[in-house]
């Protein structure tokens, strides 16, 4: 099912535009009678010009209506349409739907409590006073004292946590999201530098996001007063989710992921790591903000919403 709300407005006017001609739900109700289409038959099917035909599957496909791939044809290759949900449901009035809504449960994880990494130089922890311990020796984030953690940085690598695996007995999960304040880490701050930031959880990769730069253009709410002007200041609020039909950051499609994909039943906790995968395009490194540090005054916060 594909959720909308008037709260994101941008998707829902993408949405309803793409459904709002003949000639698009017609394209709809044929992939129903045969789930796999090409172009050129949805133009014989409904009787319109094959030039029109592709305008349209272009605005279902934008929409997320449809999906698309190319195949082999005789000539070069053609596009194959499907669906990609069977219902729509457009939230218009959020207050009153949340009442009809599952359980929430949330867990914020201090980001200092980390359970595995596996960290290239340059890399360091600082907290309200000062830096936790010499930079750019992995080790010392096996130290005690890493704990304490309000700002981490990696240049490569990943760093791992563990949430615990906690809600009723018989209960159905509808959505699986992790929200943190995260940029790219450059020598000192760089704006304008890419960063292709990772996330798996159970091992499986959920979707990466190219983090544009490591921002110092303005100095970061909550960072102590003894942090350095000339250094990173603050990052993004992102949000990785996992539902029955996708995942997404920050409600964009990123992966055809599932939380059947995750087998969840299988342990009593939930592993969220955080990284650049070693083939990534932007190899621009990370920093992970907690409550001390940058804008938002959170750690890694896990949301489980369930029936």
């Amino acid at each position: 099912m594909l959720e909308l709300s008037i709260n994101d407005p941008d998707r829902l006017v993408k949405v309803a535009h793409a459904l709002s001609t003949h000639t698009r739900i017609g394209i709809i109700k044929l992939l129903l009678a045969k789930p796999n289409m090409n172009v050129l038959e949805i133009a014989e099917k409904l009787d319109i010009p094959v030039s029109t035909a592709a305008n349209n599957v272009k605005v279902l496909e934008d929409a997320e209506l449809i999906v698309t791939e190319l195949q082999p044809a005789t000539r070069g290759a053609m596009k194959v349409c499907s669906r990609n949900f069977d219902d729509v449901h457009m939230i218009l009035n959020p207050s009153a739907y949340d009442h009809n809504r599952g359980k929430v449960q949330e867990v914020e994880m201090p980001i200092g409590n980390f359970i595995d990494f596996d960290i290239v130089p340059t890399c360091g922890m600082a907290n309200g006073a000062g830096i936790i311990f010499q930079e750019d020796d992995p080790n010392n984030f096996y130290h005690p004292d890493s704990r304490s953690a309000e700002l981490i940085w990696l240049r490569k690598g990943w760093i791992e946590y563990r949430f615990p695996r906690k809600f009723p007995d018989g209960a159905r999960l509808r959505s699986l999201e992790f929200s943190l304040e995260l940029c790219s880490e450059a020598p000192n701050y760089n704006n304008d530098w890419p960063s292709e930031i990772t996330v798996w959880v159970n091992d499986v990769e959920i979707g990466s996001w190219i983090s544009p730069g490591d921002f110092g253009d303005h100095r970061g709410k909550l960072n102590p007063s003894w942090w350095y002007d000339n250094s990173t200041q603050h990052g993004l609020l992102k949000t990785w989710s996992i539902d029955m039909n996708r995942s997404t950051i920050d409600k964009e499609k990123c992966s055809d992921v599932t939380l059947f994909d995750l087998r969840l039943d299988t342990k009593p906790f939930i592993t969220f790591r955080i990284g650049l995968k070693p083939d990534a395009k932007h190899q621009g490194g990370l920093n992970l903000f907690g409550k001390g540090f940058g804008d938002y005054p959170q750690g890694i916060i896990m949301r489980l919403e369930y029936d």
